[in-house]
């Protein structure tokens, strides 16, 4: 089953989008995550924002996708976290090598299967851990400066993959720009969600207190976007106040049998109502069991 995530943008109020949405905020360099995430919050208060979260942290002069989620939508963020991420970026080489033999170090030790140990700056544990690395392309040579261009799991460290691959060459490397163009779905370029800067956030919070509301409607992403990520099983709307009270999802809700694997994450749907985040059970008569369930709202969609 697909959902159908901009019918369900055009038939969302503005209150209700600004309760359970994701903004794709293009950030800028110099502010924390946290900042930026702040602002955002700070932008939308008067309309009932009250929480926002970010689906992963940049270092400050880092730029690009930063997706925030608003409100209710902030219970997401741990879903959305481990999804792939694509940079490109500039890395310095200290002493002058020939990118025939960087390429050959990637090809060796930087492509797929890496094992790395967060930086000192980092605020996780600074244990060895396995990342992979889907792609690393240098794409030119400015003298020292090379522009490339990689994709990775969540979680990989991009400043320290550079510093590795010059230590693994004995030469020496550091990393002088990076820009995030893609955090999982959510894309810099993407045709229906682009990445907005927070200037323009801004101009169509002034325009929405005009009485202009397209502006900000196009900046905010129904969080049901979630579905994208994970599997749709839609159940019976007779059962929704049972789902609603916290209960599991029995086998007799749905609307028809579907196979999963066991632990399984799964999106529940009734037609077009997000119902919320369930893990697959399968003992007995217990399809799921809850992870997330999306209270009903005051005006929300029926």
């Amino acid at each position: 089953m697909k959902i159908d995530i901009e019918k369900i943008k055009k038939e969302k109020t503005i209150k209700e989008l600004l309760e359970f949405s994701i903004i794709n905020i293009d950030k800028p360099t110099n502010p924390t995550s946290f900042d930026v995430s702040d602002f955002v919050r700070k932008t939308l208060n008067d309309f009932g924002v009250k929480k926002t979260s970010h689906f992963g942290t940049l270092d400050p002069k880092v730029t690009g996708v930063l997706p925030i989620a608003l409100n209710r939508a902030c219970k997401l963020t741990g879903y959305f976290l481990g999804e792939d991420k694509e940079y490109v970026g500039i890395m310095r080489t200290h002493q002058e090598v020939s990118l025939e033999k960087i390429k050959e170090a990637i090809k060796e030790k930087f492509l797929g299967k890496i094992k790395q140990t967060p930086p000192k700056k980092s605020r996780v544990k600074r244990e060895e851990r396995e990342r992979e690395i889907k792609s690393f392309e240098l794409l030119e040579e400015h003298g020292e400066d090379i522009l490339f261009r990689t994709e990775v799991q969540g979680g990989t460290y991009i400043r320290k993959l550079i510093d590795d691959l010059g230590k693994y060459m004995n030469i020496g490397m550091h990393m002088l720009e990076l820009r995030r163009i893609k955090a999982g779905i959510f894309r810099e370029n993407d045709k229906e969600y682009p990445s907005v800067n927070l200037y323009y956030l801004e101009k169509a919070v002034d325009d929405y207190k005009k009485g202009h509301e397209e502006p900000l409607r196009k900046t905010l992403i129904p969080a049901e976007i979630i579905s994208e990520l994970h599997p749709v099983v839609e159940v019976k709307e007779e059962n929704l106040g049972n789902l609603f009270t916290g209960k599991p999802v029995l086998k007799n809700y749905l609307n028809k049998t579907q196979k999963f694997g066991k632990s399984e994450v799964i999106c529940v749907f009734s037609e077009k109502r997000f119902i919320g985040v369930y893990q697959i059970i399968n003992e007995g008569e217990i399809f799921a069991r809850p992870k997330f369930v999306l209270q009903p709202i005051n005006n929300f969609i029926k």
